[in-house]
């Protein structure tokens, strides 16, 4: 229908297209007449017809006219506060959405929207929400919010509770802020929306080295992860046993600290807070554990270099050691990269820069290096230090493979073919 780059979308069945919302409420149907705009002004009505489901194969370049809602937040734990210069412009950004988090997950702390914003998520049943909570009472998360507005939360959440808009929520955990007590209250009031409330994702706060001039936070000790971690089961006890769901779901970075096994997988019921953190590590296991059974006994010599984070240096290192023991051939090397670039309290392989890789692998003499996708950006093969895999390449002389997010992704690259087996959703 010759539709291009460039043009404009203004109507949908003579309904005004403001944001990406009214786009995609606007071509759900089947039948329908799209008014566009060509870059030299040119008015074009096309009559489009789809079979139900189709991808009408248009995407737009920005969520609104207007641009994204901006965060109005200086939160006391705020990681875009703690990164240095000269990283990936995207990451400044300090997006507070509802229209991202409907469309792609993103979390937002509602302490932006105006009433009639509101009422629309509840006019056209907008969800599932992703909702940054931190503290059910208003006076804590205002306070840790540095924003008066964030204390209306309550009042939010129940109206949506009573439209029935689905809820995922996530708790982000301050020692001596918005633990203890203040966690017991959020976790317990947000149970009483389910089944509005679908989740909760509890994870602890992340901090840097680049912290100056702002206010003191420590971590967790791995005697107050313990604890935490028994009121856990507790609560994931009780709720299963009124919902059927474990509603409450903690990080693997807490287990870590805390020096215990990751939960079963059931624990996690359907992982719906896996791009938190929470419940990777057992998805990868049961992943690996489902194409264990696959794997040769024996293959041509290869030595590959595994690169993750210092936080998941025990769990590849078990698996380094069965690997090698079950397939002849395959020697494997775990390079857990430590933290140099925002500080060594941050374990995580998502926040690997590739200067901190180059600079702790040195020559690979041209062997092959797996990289976790989460280190780079979701579409382009970019690390947060706005560095390419080529670059990095270069640097250690290797060859990199990507490794997408899921332990038969990484069997395979470690072997270097395709298994037969049923992936694990």
């Amino acid at each position: 229908m010759e539709i291009q780059v460039g043009d404009r979308v203004l109507t949908v069945n003579d309904e005004e297209i403001n944001d990406i919302i009214d786009f995609q409420f606007g071509i759900s149907e089947e039948d329908y007449t799209i008014l566009i705009e060509k870059p030299n002004g040119e008015l074009w009505e096309i009559d489009i017809e789809k079979d139900s489901g189709e991808f009408l194969g248009l995407e737009v370049e920005t969520i609104s006219a207007e641009g994204l809602k901006v965060c109005r937040n200086n939160c006391t734990f705020c990681f875009i506060a703690q990164m240095p210069k000269g990283m990936r412009a995207s990451l400044y950004d300090k997006d507070d959405d509802y229209r991202l988090s409907l469309t792609q997950g993103s979390f937002i702390t509602l302490s932006n929207l105006s009433e009639d914003e509101i009422e629309r998520i509840l006019r056209m049943h907008l969800g599932p929400l992703y909702i940054s909570v931190h503290a059910w009472n208003p006076e804590v998360r205002a306070r840790l919010m540095k924003n008066p507005h964030a204390g209306k939360l309550p009042q939010q959440l129940k109206r949506f509770a009573d439209a029935g808009i689905v809820v995922h929520a996530q708790v982000v955990l301050v020692p001596d802020h918005n633990d203890g007590d203040v966690l017991r209250e959020t976790i317990e009031r947000l149970a009483e929306l389910y089944p509005s409330v679908q989740s909760i994702g509890v994870v602890p706060v992340g901090l840097t080295r680049y912290r100056e001039q702002l206010t003191p936070l420590r971590g967790f000790s791995s005697a107050e992860a313990n604890g935490i971690l028994d009121q856990a089961e507790r609560w994931q006890k009780h709720f299963f046993e009124h919902t059927g769901q474990h509603l409450v779901y903690f990080a693997d970075e807490f287990y870590i600290i805390a020096g215990r096994e990751f939960p079963e997988a059931l624990v996690y019921d359907d992982f719906p807070q896996l791009e938190n953190g929470v419940g990777m590590a057992r998805k990868f296991i049961n992943e690996i554990e489902a194409g264990w059974k696959q794997l040769p006994e024996e293959i041509t010599e290869r030595h590959v270099h595994v690169i993750t984070g210092t936080s998941a240096q025990e769990l590849f290192e078990l698996w380094r050691g069965r690997l090698m023991d079950k397939v002849s051939g395959l020697k494997l090397t775990v390079h857990a990269i430590r933290n140099d670039f925002f500080g060594p309290s941050v374990t995580a392989a998502g926040l690997v820069t590739a200067q901190d890789v180059a600079h702790q692998l040195g020559n690979l003499l041209g062997e092959e290096f797996l990289i976790p996708r989460v280190m780079l950006k979701a579409d382009e093969d970019i690390f947060l230090d706005d560095l390419s895999v080529e670059w990095l390449e270069e640097k250690v002389n290797g060859k990199a493979s990507i490794v997408e997010n899921n332990g038969l992704s990484f069997l395979e690259q470690v072997i270097g073919y395709s298994l037969e087996v049923e992936r694990f959703e």
